[in-house]
């Protein structure tokens, strides 16, 4: 009798490590880059070519997880949660580092306004009661992403699905 309890354990650890759980009205504490460890490797200051460096560098992820099944706490190409999507193109495109789940993400980099995203921005959703989802904007309101219904995809946020639950976003490359 003890198999099932340990399986809806094993599901709800691995529900709590892959986009994230927040409590109504819990709202995490922001950190700067200087303390979370994070060393972006490209650049994104106001320079044309370092945008279309990012853009470039998302187009490949792209290219190369399109299709992609999703799977909670899935970390490969076998399947993947958002936030391990997010964690692995940032290490492997954009040669930075990100924590694992969606609400440590959240606390990453600094908070950018809707209208200021740029590529490479993270961009953070509450698709239901206290869950999170998380992409990386792409420019023109496109963003690259691990969708629980299609795999690794591109949307965008003016979609009535995505608009109406855009939580914020955040600045991790500099």
């Amino acid at each position: 009798m003890k198999r099932p309890y340990y399986l809806i354990s094993l599901v709800f650890l691995l529900f709590l490590s892959s986009c994230g759980v927040i409590r109504e009205g819990q709202r995490p504490v922001p950190r700067t880059p200087s303390t979370t460890g994070t060393t972006p490797a490209i650049s994104v200051s106001s320079e044309r070519s370092s945008f279309d460096e990012v853009q470039e560098q998302l187009q490949s992820a792209h290219t190369q997880w399109r299709g992609t099944p999703y799977r909670l706490g899935g970390n490969d190409s076998s399947g993947i949660d958002c936030s391990a999507f997010t964690q692995t193109v940032f290490r492997e495109f954009l040669d930075s580092q990100l924590p694992r789940n969606t609400r440590q993400q959240l606390q990453e980099g600094i908070g950018v306004r809707r209208q200021h995203v740029l590529p490479g921005d993270l961009l953070f959703f509450r698709t239901s009661s206290g869950v999170l989802h998380v992409g990386i904007a792409m420019g023109n309101e496109d963003f690259l992403h691990a969708s629980v219904s299609n795999g690794v995809m591109i949307s965008n946020l003016s979609e009535n699905y995505w608009a109406g639950r855009y939580l914020g976003a955040r600045r991790i490359l500099q």
